[in-house]
């Protein structure tokens, strides 16, 4: 298979056939053989009824339904799951990510070799206070701290090889930062393409802005997982160390100072070097303890449920 296109939503019902339609008419006229994968993530309107429906028209056409809501990234996981075409594309339900990028996207990663193409908004239609500026702002602290010279973290389409979605573990709300965790994957072949954005037709966004709050707190983990995700020993342990280390300093200098120096009689609790010594001790232990209950856990089994199923449509 050429392509699999997969698609998660919530509450798409009204753009989901002019989806489909718009889909299918790029494929067929590029003849490609390919897959759409929609996984409705917890719709409470007809969403599920649509796919149901273009599934009994199309054999192509291929749904995953929710119990509830779990989020875009577990999401993704499902249809990733899932997908058996050479190149995995991912856009939005919305018709905000145009379905004609996708034979320029497929010869970049085939043709070109690229392990993954991100789309680029370069123009948008959004509003400039609530999206387009917090937008900005978290795509330029992602660029530094991930190394990845990309202008859109969290644009919906993208491409992919088969191999970097079966290897990527998209979880939480990790999806806006895939080609960061391709890249560490191992994936290093990372493209940009300029892709047009269009305003939403249909519903209204189901983002608000406690998703850039949530997304710089991903970002943060994100980068200390890339860099002691494998040896949390290696940062909390040092810490502790080096806070233990000077606590005890401390205490030794406390201890021969009352000896040997000290002729007051002041009792070592009244000085303030006493509580330094003690909170760094403290704190250093904690810090290694942490260190050490992270290498413990990483050794343990993880648990892989992610979310419950209640019906798939051809898969």
């Amino acid at each position: 298979m050429d392509i699999s296109v997969v698609i998660p939503l919530l509450n798409e019902q009204e753009s989901l056939t002019e989806l489909y339609d718009w889909i299918e008419k790029v494929m067929l006229s590029n003849s490609y053989s390919y897959e759409i994968i929609f996984i409705d993530d917890g719709s409470t309107d007809g969403s599920w009824d649509v796919i149901t429906t273009l599934s009994k028209k199309d054999q192509n056409v291929k749904g995953i339904q929710f119990l509830r809501n779990y989020g875009k990234s577990q999401a993704l996981h499902a249809g990733f799951a899932e997908a058996l075409g050479d190149v995995v594309i991912t856009m939005d339900a919305d018709l905000q990510d145009n379905p004609e990028e996708i034979p320029e996207l497929y010869d970049l990663i085939t043709k070109d070799n690229y392990d993954l193409i991100s789309g680029w908004k370069k123009k948008r239609y959004d509003s400039v206070i609530a999206k387009n500026l917090p937008s900005k702002l978290f795509n330029a602290a992602a660029r530094k701290t991930s190394g990845l010279k990309l202008h859109d973290f969290n644009c919906g389409l993208k491409a992919y090889k088969n191999q970097v979605v079966k290897h990527v573990d998209v979880h939480g709300e990790m999806h806006r930062y895939i080609p960061v965790l391709a890249k560490n994957a191992g994936f290093n072949k990372i493209g940009e393409k300029v892709v047009l954005h269009q305003a939403r037709k249909y519903g209204k966004t189901k983002f608000g802005m406690s998703r850039f709050i949530n997304g710089f707190l991903d970002l943060i983990t994100i980068w200390f997982m890339s860099r002691f995700g494998k040896r949390p020993m290696h940062f909390f342990g040092l810490i502790g160390t080096i806070l233990f280390i000077v606590g005890f300093c401390f205490s030794l200098y406390l201890g021969i100072d009352k000896l040997l120096i000290e002729k007051t009689g002041r009792l070592i609790a009244q000085r303030p070097e006493f509580y330094l010594a003690l909170t760094s001790m403290i704190l250093g232990t904690q810090f290694f303890l942490a260190g050490f209950l992270g290498e413990i856990i990483l050794t343990s089994k993880r648990d892989k449920e992610r979310y419950n199923i209640s019906e798939k449509i051809h898969l």
